[in-house]
Order: structure tokens, then C-alpha cells, then sequence
């Protein structure tokens, strides 16, 4: 990586197209341009935190987190973009994300004909929230506008190696929708599809047939969202070192 590069996790295989168009490997470092690097480290903490040390170690001097999130507040709708000013992890921990990059961010982001929250707190849970009831507890709880896997993890990384960071998220499912577990649990922990768990999920379960555009729907306009964030904000995501 280039002195003073930005390195970014994202988590799911998905997310690392809307940044690049070469093929992009689990758990390896991937160089963009301008000496950024993404890390595709798979969904959770666990996996986000090895992510960050890593992309830490080969020289990364600003870490980022790239994705898409789900929505703890009604306002957020699919496609949304999130830039949170705070990161819970849902133990006690706070994280302020570096205002100054927040600001180049939204200058960047100003234009895309999208909304745009630049305000409120992202929650970092272990376990995916997949009801409208788990949504609307964990919201009560923490205040969180919107909820993922990975970024608290990242942010306590920064926070020990002293690197600024920021989390771009586009929003997937609102507040309303539910992910049928069966569905949930066929894809693999960068969520790709696995194709013998969703054939039985759908033998199982034929109604979940009926649920497959929807989903299909919402991540495609959630992944437009990121690649048009992307293309706005450059890859190393409006990071400056000077």
C-alpha cells in the first residue's frame, strides 16, 4: 500500500464490486488505485477486526468500512446512504468517526441524487437482526439509526492503532422487512450463495420462493447506491492524508 493509503473492509463479495472490477479473493489484501486497498474479511466482527490489523500492518494509515446496513429507524429507506458520526458496539462502547473525513464525504456525496444521513449512530451486533421486532428493540436500546456486523470492530482497531476511520453504508432492508432464516442461513459468511442450502431452504420452505425478488430488489438498489458512492467519492473514499 502507498504511505498514507486508505485501507477498506467490506465484508461481503458484493460490496467489493461496487469498488473494483478485478476479481477480489476472501481474506486477501486487494489493491485499488491511488494506493488503497480493500480486504474482503466476510461478515462479523471476528472476521472485521482480523480485516483491519491486517490492512493496519501493510501500511494503511485510515481504515474505512464499505457496505451495506440495515435500518433501525423508519427515515432510512433502501438505498439510502449512511455516513454515522458514531459507531456502538452494544457493550458500552462509542466511537466518533473522523469528523474531517465525515465532512469530505459529504462533499463528495452532496450531488448523488439520493438521501444522504451524515447524522446518528451506527449499532454493531453479532448476530444478524432479521425481524422487525429484533429492529425496533435494538433501536429502543441504543438509538442507532441503522445496525451491521463489522464496523464497531473496525473502529476499536483504529482506535488502537491511532488511524482515523469512517463507515459508507447503503441501506438494504428497512425497518419493516424480515429475512426468512432459512434464507439467511444459505449463504456463506461473504454472501454468496450456497447453492445445495438454498435448494433445500426452497424444498423445505416453498413459500420462500415468493421472497427471492424482493431481497433480489433491495440489494440491487442498495449496490447501485455503493457503486455510485464509490465512483463520487474515489477509491481511496475522500480520504486526504494532507
Amino acid at each position: 500500500m502507498a504511505p498514507g493509503a486508505t485501507g477498506i473492509v467490506v465484508a461481503l463479495a458484493s460490496e467489493a464490486r461496487a469498488l473494483t472490477t478485478h476479481t477480489v479473493r476472501p481474506e486477501r489484501l486487494t489493491p485499488l488505485s491511488a494506493g488503497a486497498a480493500l480486504y474482503l474479511s466476510g461478515m462479523g466482527p471476528d472476521a472485521a477486526q482480523r480485516a483491519a490489523h491486517r490492512l493496519a500492518d501493510a501500511g494503511a494509515k485510515a481504515l474505512a468500512v464499505f457496505g451495506v446496513a440495515g435500518a433501525l429507524d423508519a427515515r432510512l429507506r433502501n438505498g439510502s446512504l449512511f455516513c454515522p458520526d458514531h459507531v456502538l458496539d452494544g457493550r458500552g462502547h462509542d466511537y466518533a468517526a473522523s469528523p474531517s473525513w465525515r465532512t469530505s464525504l459529504q462533499q463528495r456525496l452532496a450531488t448523488m441524487p439520493r438521501p444522504l444521513y451524515m447524522s446518528g449512530s451506527l449499532l454493531t451486533v453479532h448476530e444478524p437482526l432479521l425481524t422487525t421486532s429484533a429492529k425496533t428493540a435494538a433501536h429502543r436500546q441504543h438509538e442507532a439509526l441503522a445496525v451491521d456486523m463489522e464496523s464497531a470492530a473496525v473502529a476499536a482497531v483504529a482506535n488502537e492503532r491511532n488511524l482515523p476511520f469512517v463507515v459508507l453504508r447503503a441501506i438494504v432492508d428497512e425497518v419493516g422487512d424480515t429475512i426468512p432464516t432459512a434464507l439467511n442461513h444459505s449463504v456463506d459468511a461473504w454472501g454468496r450463495p450456497r447453492a445445495l442450502g438454498l435448494i433445500a431452504a426452497l424444498c423445505r420452505h416453498p413459500a420462500l420462493l415468493a421472497e427471492l425478488p424482493r431481497l433480489y430488489s433491495r440489494m440491487q438498489r442498495a449496490t447501485l447506491a455503493l457503486r455510485a458512492a464509490a465512483k463520487a467519492t474515489g477509491p481511496a473514499l475522500g480520504w486526504s492524508s494532507s
